[in-house]
């Protein structure tokens, strides 16, 4: 073995022993659980596809898989909106736009408990803050954490202000990356702003847009600190979202064999999501 091929193999090898222990040996692991009852006290026992079949026919899985979609159907079009306008905006000649930039993108690094406690205080429904700035306009206090039809919204809303700050440089590098010659172009022919972004702007960030969508997807699926601090999953499991399920039976419940189901069949189904997802936006691309 060539001197190179020594010092490449000895250069990775701490990551490759990284991947090996904390993440190809979890996965790996996971699946075995599939088969497996386990309730971290006794010894494993082989269950065959017990956990599987009782997967199919669980109601509050099921559940919490609406529940999660539901979170995606708001959380997703409105992270693009709220992240491209104000990338759009940031990317004018804007007074004070470095710290704008920064303060958008701090709730990013802000830890998702301290956020989430944050906005626990907010969406109080006596001494809250929304609520409170509601009754000065005389409109009534929102149960906003304890309305079933209102509580996942409003956690939909709370995560997109946490998120939009990492999608907002995304689209921001993208317009930056837009050459100024195809708006000059454009609009010698008469096109409005609106008609230079719609036309211009927008099929050229179409990347962007794809990389947005993916990872708040995947993001999204793994919903889990919100619910678990605002509202538990209430009410009437409203806000049970799958990764709260999961961690609910693994360690509350203690059956890590069906937690490692769950886990398994949520990866499964993001699979299939952004598979569907890079197939419809590449028919859009095409089209």
């Amino acid at each position: 073995m060539h001197a190179e091929a020594r010092s490449g193999l000895f250069l990775t090898a701490p990551y490759a022993v990284f991947l090996l222990l904390f993440s190809l040996f979890p996965i790996g692991f996971s699946v075995v659980l599939v088969v497996l009852k386990w309730d971290l006290v006794t010894a494993p026992s082989f269950a065959g596809l017990d956990n599987v079949q009782h997967l199919v026919v669980d109601a509050r899985f099921w559940q919490a898989l609406v529940n999660t979609f539901l979170f995606l159907a708001i959380h997703l079009p409105l992270q693009i909106i709220v992240a491209l306008t104000l990338a759009w905006a940031l990317d004018r000649p804007l007074l004070l736009r470095a710290f704008w930039r920064a303060a958008f993108f701090l709730p990013v690094v802000i830890s998702g408990a301290v956020v989430t406690i944050l906005w626990s205080a907010l969406y109080a429904t006596d001494v809250g803050l929304i609520n409170g700035l509601l009754a000065r306009v005389d409109l009534g206090p929102v149960p906003w954490l304890t309305d079933p039809a209102i509580a996942m919204p409003a956690i939909a809303i709370m995560a997109t202000w946490k998120n939009v700050g990492f999608y907002v440089v995304i689209y921001l590098a993208g317009l930056q990356s837009v050459p100024r010659s195809c708006h000059e172009a454009i609009e010698l022919e008469g096109a409005t702003a609106w008609q230079s972004f719609r036309h211009v702007t927008l099929p050229l960030l179409k990347p962007q847009t794809l990389l947005v969508v993916t990872l708040s997807t995947i993001n999204g699926f793994q919903l889990f600190i919100e619910p678990y601090v605002l509202t538990g999953g209430g009410p009437l499991r409203r806000t049970l979202s799958v990764v709260l399920y999961m961690y609910r039976n693994a360690f509350s419940y203690q059956k890590m064999g069906y937690a490692a189901t769950l886990g398994l069949a949520l990866a499964l189904i993001i699979a299939a999501v952004l598979v569907v997802q890079r197939r419809i936006i590449g028919s859009a691309e095409e089209s």
